[in-house]
């Protein structure tokens, strides 16, 4: 009973899929239509043929009426003619639709993905992502292109063909579908089997892009630490199984497809001997025999085709569940306010504010602080101290769990966040560039930015110099992840890239901490010029990048533990004073 229940309950849960896979094709309701007639037609047209063969060879050739075997036959080529053609368009207009469906849902579930928060991608491995966006949504172009509109074609065409059968001869027509149970059975076999080696290698797929993908992503580590052989009989393990869910799905086709070759076989061998009968007892023609077999042939070749097309369609649904279980999931979508600041200030104010990236295990605790209009304020602290995790705050990547977070005295949560996002700049330590051109990277398609602007910010932070003697200046393409460029390239491009939007807020996270001495000196020039006019927080391990901030904010465990300005800290003799001598102290003793 409860196997009954789960199997009712999967093949409605399948419907409701159906039914929104098909959903996706109303914008192009006039394709679906003319794919669903043509459909219809086609199924009509196929047996209609032994019907006219039927009646040529009893009416015509029994009785040697040339002319009328002639017309007959002209009739049955322009019925195959029509039929090629009306093959071919349908083919056509199903392939479109499903193309058509696919670029469509793959735009959704890119936008989707876009605006999820970033903790969605902490829990969520990179590799899965891209097989829902690329390999599952391509199996749903299927659905269009073999899927439910060629299963209807062909269970109205099997309609169509049975009743010929029975409207010529009824008594044949059910000696030759005596077999019929047998092959009900060995198909509904073959499609529950074949549904469950499909789950297994949709599932091994994904894991196979998941380890492929971060392998890559990580391959020097790999290669430092000496893991290529370890790594690879990982690999060899994912990808057998990869290899084992493929050939299990392979053998329930080599013995299905054998099955009913066999089983139509035997309804042939039926109508020859039954039928044979007929006509020694004068019960059936020698033209209803030759009709029945077309129609035999006629009836089990859809047959085949079904397995074949609902095994198309379970991938299908298998993937259409993946995507809509992604895209369902509303629970990460990054929520956004209503209010739009136009000229934003840079007034930010923490109040008791506690955060963590998984709940009640805070990485901020009880902070409150308050950063004026134009004013520099600098964090630092040891790693994991929550100095990032402020910025996340601030930039709405992550949601605070108690307090509040206030911007020219509205709510953080209550301000429209792409509109917030467009007047905060953020440079990270880690510096990531898209493949393409230099001038790509820094305006990000933002048609709003000329490039004049671009290369005025460029001269403004130093940049200039160092694109304008790269081989191809400013349309460098500088790979992926701006593997062509030096760290202090990239960031430099990255300083230009925040400064070009004019921003009201400036945040720099560990902007200096990774590049050479000289290198430091351009960058530390371009942030002074960066921090005029504007609210500027910067997180640094390096003390002499923010003695001359307006406060400076000691971080320890998730809670403030000291705040001042560069001599007052020093005065206090504490944490910062600590921290101070750490870093200089060797200095001073070697002088």
């Amino acid at each position: 009973m409860q196997t009954a229940n789960s199997s009712t309950q999967h093949s409605h849960g399948n419907l409701n899929l159906l039914g929104r896979v098909y959903q996706l094709a109303k914008p192009y309701k006039a394709k679906l239509y003319t794919a669903i007639a043509l459909t219809i037609g086609m199924a009509f047209l196929g047996p209609l043929r032994p019907f006219i063969i039927q009646y040529t060879i009893d009416n015509f050739i029994a009785n040697n009426n040339q002319i009328g075997l002639i017309n007959m036959s002209l009739l049955l080529l322009f019925m195959l003619v029509l039929q090629a053609g009306m093959q071919v368009w349908s083919t056509i207009l199903t392939n479109y639709l499903g193309q058509s469906v696919i670029k469509d849902l793959r735009m959704q579930v890119f936008t989707y993905l876009t605006g999820l928060r970033l903790l969605f991608y902490d829990k969520n491995p990179v590799g899965a992502l891209v097989t829902r966006t690329i390999s599952d949504i391509e199996t749903i172009a299927d659905v269009f292109s073999e899927g439910l509109i060629n299963i209807s074609g062909d269970i109205l065409q099997i309609v169509f063909i049975l009743i010929f059968m029975f409207g010529t001869n009824w008594q044949l027509s059910l000696v030759s579908l005596s077999v019929l149970p047998f092959l009900l059975y060995a198909g509904y076999v073959f499609k529950e089997k074949v549904r469950l080696s499909f789950e297994d290698v949709r599932t091994h797929v994904s894991r196979l892009n998941t380890f492929v993908q971060e392998h890559i992503q990580g391959m020097h580590i790999v290669q430092i630490f000496n893991r290529e052989e370890k790594e690879l009989e990982r690999f060899k393990e994912i990808n057998a199984e990869h290899r084992d869910a493929n050939i299990r799905s392979v053998m329930y086709y080599s013995v299905f497809f054998p099955v009913v070759e066999i089983i139509a076989a035997l309804s042939t061998a039926l109508i020859v001997w039954y039928g044979a009968k007929g006509v020694i007892q004068d019960h059936a023609s020698i033209g209803s025999i030759t009709a029945f077999i077309m129609y035999i042939n006629l009836f089990f070749r859809p047959i085949r085709q079904l397995a074949d097309r609902f095994n198309t369609m379970q991938m299908g649904m298998v993937a259409a569940g993946r995507i809509f279980k992604l895209v369902d999931d509303k629970e990460n979508i990054e929520p956004t306010g209503s209010i739009k600041i136009d000229n934003l200030k840079g007034n930010i104010q923490f109040k008791n504010v506690y955060f963590g990236y998984n709940p009640n295990q805070y990485v901020l605790k009880d902070i409150s602080l308050q950063v004026n209009e134009g004013k520099n304020v600098a964090f630092i602290g040891a790693t994991g101290a929550g100095k990032s995790s402020i910025i996340n705050l601030l930039s709405r990547f992550y949601n605070i769990e108690k307090g509040e977070i206030l911007i020219d005295g509205h709510k953080l949560e209550d301000l429209d966040i792409k509109h917030l996002r467009s007047q905060i700049a953020v440079v990270l330590q880690d510096v990531f560039l898209f493949s393409g051109s230099v001038m790509d990277n820094i305006k990000l398609n933002n048609k709003h930015i000329t490039n004049e602007e671009v290369i005025a910010t460029a001269k403004l932070l130093g940049a200039h110099d160092f694109i304008s003697r790269l081989p191809d200046g400013y349309n460098q393409n500088v790979q992926e992840r701006g593997a062509s460029l030096s760290v202090g390239q990239r960031q430099l491009i990255s300083f230009v890239r925040a400064m070009v939007v004019n921003p009201a807020v400036l945040i720099l996270d560990e902007a200096t901490s990774s590049v050479d001495n000289e290198t430091e000196d351009v960058i530390q020039k371009a942030i002074e010029t960066m921090m005029k006019g504007r609210t500027s927080i910067v997180i640094a391990h390096r003390l002499s990048t923010i003695q001359h901030a307006d406060e400076i904010i000691v971080l320890d465990k998730g809670m403030i533990v000291e705040q001042g300005s560069h001599k007052e800290l020093l005065n206090l003799n504490g944490f910062y004073k600590k921290l101070y001598e750490l870093q200089f102290a060797p200095n001073q003793v070697a002088n």
